[in-house]
Order: C-alpha cells, then sequence, then structure tokens
C-alpha cells in the first residue's frame, strides 16, 4: 500500500470516529452559497458547481463535475483525496461522483452505438469502451457468458494512451458486421482490416464523453441512469443489471 492510500485510509478512520456532538450546520442554500463563495475567493480557476452536505458530520462536498473534494462549514479548509468506508472497503468519492454523473439512459445516441444482443436482450447496458484498454478487454470476457442483456458499445478510444486505438476504433465500425468485428478484436484480438467510411462516430461520441465527464474506459451506464467507472466482479454486474431492469 502506497503512502497516499495509507493517508486515505487514515483520514477515514479519522473521520468515521468524529462524535455525533458535533453542531450540526445549516442545510439552507444560502449557507450553502456562502462556503461555495468563500473557496471561490481562494481558488478562483476552479469552477465548482455546488456545495452540499457529506454523510460525514461537519463535512460539506465539493463538486466540481470531475471531482469531489472536502471542505468545513466556514470554506476555509479543504480535504482533497478519496474518502473510503474501512469496513467495507468502499471508495465511497468514487461513488458518489458516479451518482452526481448519472444521466438519462435513454439520451444516448443509439445509432452511433455498435449493438449486440445476447438472449432476449431484455437487460440494457451502455459501455463507453477503447478497443485498446486492457480493462476493457476484461469487461467484454466477462459479458461474453452473460445471456439476456442488450450492450451499447459506444466507440470511445483514448489516443493518448492507445495511439493506435482510433484507427482501431474505426476500421470496426466500417466493417460489414460492426458487433462481430468488435467481439472478434476484443476476445481475440483478430485485428479490423483497414477501412473508412462516411459518417463514422468517433469524433461525435468523443465530444459526448467530455460532456458526460468520462472519466476513463470502461464507462458503463445502467438503464436507470446510474454510471459506473470502475472495475466490477461480475456477479456484482449482474445483480445492478437485474436491479436497474426492474426498475
Amino acid at each position: 500500500m502506497d503512502v497516499g492510500r495509507i493517508a486515505h485510509v487514515c483520514l477515514a478512520i479519522i473521520f468515521s470516529c468524529l462524535p455525533a456532538v458535533l453542531p450540526a450546520a445549516s442545510e439552507s442554500a444560502d449557507s450553502h452559497a456562502a462556503i461555495k463563495q468563500a473557496l471561490a475567493r481562494s481558488y478562483p480557476d476552479i469552477k465548482i458547481l455546488d456545495v452540499s452536505r457529506s454523510t460525514l458530520p461537519g463535512l460539506y462536498e465539493v463538486f466540481t463535475g470531475d471531482s469531489i473534494a472536502y471542505t468545513d462549514g466556514s470554506g476555509e479548509h479543504l480535504l482533497v483525496g478519496r474518502l473510503l468506508d474501512v469496513r467495507t472497503k468502499k471508495d465511497l468519492t468514487a461513488e458518489r461522483l458516479d451518482e452526481r454523473n448519472a444521466i438519462d439512459f435513454r439520451s444516448l445516441p443509439f445509432d452511433k452505438a455498435i449493438k449486440i444482443v445476447k438472449g432476449n436482450g431484455r437487460r440494457e447496458l451502455a459501455v463507453f469502451s477503447d478497443p485498446d484498454c486492457p480493462y476493457c478487454q476484461k469487461l467484454e470476457r466477462e459479458l461474453a457468458s452473460m445471456t439476456d442483456v442488450t450492450v451499447h458499445i459506444f466507440l470511445f478510444p483514448l489516443t493518448g494512451v492507445h495511439p493506435q486505438a482510433m484507427a482501431h476504433a474505426r476500421s470496426i465500425w466500417c466493417a460489414p458486421d460492426r458487433a462481430q468485428a468488435w467481439t472478434q478484436w476484443m476476445l481475440k484480438r483478430t485485428e479490423p482490416p483497414a477501412r473508412a467510411c462516411e459518417g463514422e462516430p468517433t469524433a461525435e461520441l468523443q465530444a459526448l464523453g467530455q460532456k458526460l465527464r468520462i472519466p476513463g474506459t470502461p464507462t458503463m451506464y445502467l438503464t436507470n441512469g446510474r454510471r459506473i467507472a470502475k472495475d466490477l466482479p461480475k456477479e456484482e454486474l449482474q445483480r445492478l443489471l437485474a436491479s436497474s431492469s426492474a426498475r
């Protein structure tokens, strides 16, 4: 465990032990606005979208869209880092960030996605995926054994990390059978023949990814709009799919 992670764990332990008798700050919008203004004076270059009460006594969430930091009721102290639950080992900051970046699932441009239907396809999952991302390949191996799910793949090559990803994405999209080309490449590393075609959506999806604040790949969305931007065990993903479909 590195020094930074040790520090985050220690902070989580400290805050989980704070006494319940701490004075509760006002929940009014005015108090939250005052905290936001205090932070804005100290950090004018940071765009703070809002400030809200944290689950921990005496702490407030500072939401910038791409990140969450923590402050006190005065806005004079700022805590930057991951908040961990020492009992469950969950990254509470990451979970909250995914919650804050939920979307309207039906607003996604499904005509620009590769559609893969397994079984009756009654459950749905949208995935922003990089064809050269090893974590995306791992997810594809897990999805391969799932049934009764429709997966919408939005090609999202991270060219700064994977220089050939854009070429692979375009060749897969322009293939006669996109779903087959995607599956063959992700599961078997069968190189898609180089192709180009009109209307390939990679540029539009790059812009959409920025708008949705996609933090990396794979980033998944359930039909209830929840974002999942982390690696999940297959069983947990199955459970979330079932829960989202039931709603």
